[in-house]
């Protein structure tokens, strides 16, 4: 099983985030854009995991204690750079407690032998990954050519950074990803409630 924790969007968040995607998905229309359903902040990509594992990632993460924490969502982005775009995405502001999540589900899942993350965390919400190409923040071998995502950096540098509006994250989820020729889907397997 192909498994991440994350938190997922409220309903008037994504809603916005749907008419944003309308209005700029043409401008790069071979990339590989996430479905609307399917939005939402990872915390930990865990990877592959046998079943058998599922019970002992959910305990892990039932243990955590963390507060609530305010996002704003605006603006947006390119991993790891525009001149070589692979990866566009929405910004995710927040105080230190949405990186302290991430921190603590990071160490937690450590407990239980899944490697902990090389890169200090940066919030973000993706958007769309270049076609033909991993998708990976950085180069991954293989990776072709990145003009892609240019002509939407064109539409988007003369219009207003967008803003998307502020949610209260009161929960994470561990999920598991199912891919497909279609696309990646998603299904929550937990919740987990913040305090």
């Amino acid at each position: 099983m192909r498994l991440f924790v994350a938190l997922d969007l409220d309903n008037n968040i994504r809603s916005r985030m749907v008419r944003f995607l309308e209005g700029v998905r043409g401008f790069a229309p071979e990339a590989r854009w996430a479905r609307p359903e399917s939005l939402h902040i990872t915390l930990k990509f865990i990877g592959e995991q046998s079943e058998t594992r599922v019970d002992g990632i959910k305990g892990a993460l039932s243990s955590i204690e963390a507060d609530r924490f305010e996002m704003n969502f605006r603006g947006y982005g390119f991993f790891p750079a525009a001149p070589a775009a692979r990866v566009f995405w929405i910004g995710v502001e927040a105080d230190s407690r949405h990186a302290a999540l991430a921190a603590v589900v990071d160490s937690k899942l450590a407990s239980l032998n899944i490697p902990k993350e090389e890169h200090s965390y940066n919030a973000h919400l993706t958007l769309a990954r270049g076609s033909a190409r991993s998708g990976a923040p950085r180069r991954q071998k293989g990776d072709g050519a990145t003009s892609g995502f240019q002509r939407l950096q064109q539409q988007l540098a003369a219009r207003a950074a967008p803003e998307f509006g502020t949610m209260t994250a009161r929960e994470f989820f561990l999920y598991q990803s199912q891919l497909s020729a279609g696309g990646s889907r998603y299904t929550k397997l937990a919740a987990f409630s913040l305090r």
